[in-house]
């Protein structure tokens, strides 16, 4: 963990706030919906990922398009999932809901937290102590 904390912010709370919200987005699609539980620990999943996606534009590790890489389009596609995600749960299409998060979850935690680990990458040596 020594060598997250060494590094410049966000990327400590970026990365911080990313492993949260992978325990408790897989918490959440384990539990009971609908219940007060769901929804509060729902928003609470909300606020992290709206955090790791914003703290992700202060982050050029990768720089493809001057600061920016494919990664930011992710981080603008997660931001926009989110709204639309809590805009179908409170039109109460339940359906929609559940495909925008359950995604969410998938691509913008598990798939790019499998790109974190990368060799030469910040969390592939906090993972694996290289």
């Amino acid at each position: 963990m020594d060598m997250l904390w060494s590094q410049i912010a966000p990327i400590p709370s970026h990365a911080l706030a990313a492993m949260a919200a992978v325990v408790l987005g897989g918490a959440q699609l384990a539990s009971a919906k609908g219940t007060t539980r769901h929804r509060v620990l729902g928003w609470i999943w909300v606020g992290l990922m709206t955090y790791v996606s914003a703290s992700s534009f202060f982050i050029s590790e990768l720089r493809l398009w001057g600061a920016f890489s494919p990664i930011h389009l992710l981080s603008i596609w997660t931001l926009f999932s989110l709204v639309m995600a809590v805009h179908h749960v409170r039109q109460g299409n339940i359906r929609q809901h559940k495909i925008w998060m359950v995604l969410l979850y998938i691509l913008a935690l598990l798939v790019t937290g499998a790109f974190t680990l990368w060799p030469g990458r910040v969390m592939h040596g906090v993972v694996f102590g290289v």
